[in-house]
This record gives C-alpha cells, sequence and structure tokens, in this order.
C-alpha cells in the first residue's frame, strides 16, 4: 500500500491521493478546507485503509469513475460505514450495491467545493471524470493517461467512443495546463497529450 500524500492544495481545497491494490490505483480525496468536508474518488482497495482515511478527512460521499472491478473494492465497506457511493447509470450494475446515480454535467458540493461532473464513456460505457471548479484539475480514471486513452479492449469498451469522449469532452473544452489525475499512473496535462490525438487514432490503441 502507498502512502497517504497531500498531493495539491489552495486556500479553498486540498487534494491527497493513496495507491492502492493489486493494480495500483490512484485513489483521491478532494477535501473543502473551510468545512473540513471531503469526497473519495474510487473506492478502489484496501478498505481498511480507505476507512481509516475517510474518519480521519471525513469524507461524507464516494464517486466512481466506473465499475471495473479494480476501482470498486471497497465499495461495500464503505457503504457499511454509512457513507454514501455514486456511479453512473450505465455502469451501476457493475457495483455490488450504490446509493446514487450520477448523469452529465452535475454540479456536486462538498463544503464550499464545486465539482462538475463529464460523462466520458468508451473505457466502460459509464466512464465519468470529474473538474474541481475553480481550478486546473480533472479526474479523469480510466478514460485518459500519460499517452492515451484507457483500455477498451474489455467488455464494454469502445475505442471510437473513448477517442471522441476525450477530443470533444477533455480536450475541446479544457485549458492545456488543466492537470489530468488519472486512475492509474502518474498525472500528465490537456496540453501534453492533446497534440497525440491523431497518433493514437492511427495506433488504434
Amino acid at each position: 500500500m502507498g502512502q497517504l500524500e497531500n498531493i495539491w492544495s489552495d486556500a479553498r481545497a486540498e487534494i491527497h491521493q493513496i495507491v492502492v491494490g493489486p493494480m495500483d490505483n490512484n485513489v483521491y480525496i478532494v477535501r473543502c478546507r473551510r468545512s473540513g468536508e471531503a469526497m473519495l474518488i474510487d473506492a478502489a482497495n484496501e478498505h481498511e485503509a480507505l476507512l481509516e482515511i475517510c474518519a480521519r478527512l471525513n469524507v461524507t460521499n464516494v464517486v466512481e469513475t466506473h465499475g471495473h472491478w479494480d476501482h470498486i473494492q471497497a465499495v461495500p465497506a464503505v457503504r457499511e460505514a454509512g457513507i454514501a457511493v455514486a456511479v453512473t447509470q450505465a455502469d451501476a450494475g457493475m457495483l455490488p450495491s450504490y446509493d446514487l446515480i450520477l448523469g452529465d454535467d452535475e454540479v456536486l458540493s462538498v463544503g464550499d467545493l464545486r465539482i462538475r461532473t463529464l460523462t466520458t464513456p468508451g473505457h466502460t460505457a459509464g466512464s465519468i471524470c470529474f473538474a474541481l471548479e475553480g481550478t486546473d484539475l480533472l479526474f479523469t480514471g480510466d478514460t485518459l493517461f500519460p499517452g492515451g486513452p484507457g483500455n477498451t479492449q474489455l467488455s464494454g469498451g469502445d475505442f471510437e467512443a473513448i477517442i471522441t469522449s476525450i477530443d470533444r469532452r477533455i480536450f475541446a473544452k479544457f485549458d492545456p495546463r488543466t492537470v489530468v489525475l488519472p486512475g492509474h499512473g502518474l498525472a500528465t496535462t490537456v496540453g501534453n497529450e492533446a497534440p497525440h490525438l491523431q497518433e493514437w487514432v492511427d495506433r488504434g490503441w
């Protein structure tokens, strides 16, 4: 298991990250500095560690970027602890249980913070990203990584759909300085990745 790190902060928000499980999943916690409330993105694995973090950072809800097994292992434990879990309708059936359905272009409140949803189908039918308003931060799950889109070879994956999602919903709408915080591995920026879109199309993955 990785260590919990505070990877970003400003006057209003702080972002914590821990890497968990056999697939080295990034779990992010977005916390409002004024209220102390927090939201966890992807209850992936190592539920005991995540529950301790939830208690320490006052996590009041969990959102899932998509329904693949490696992103949802801790969902039953966090729900049992009384923390609501939200997922898109298209991926809800992949979870053992959930509480809320996420739609496109919704605004989620965490204390004073506003987190906007954008559905980005392709890695799964119900993949979704989260943009922290007032910052350059975008949590992309397994939709966009340094070097290309997430895997579309698994059941429910669609390469054309993920390319469309990345092109029209991310590259066309977010500033090049936008920091992409993916579901695995290192962060990147929209400016680093956008020039390579045609290369990804040409190679087919």
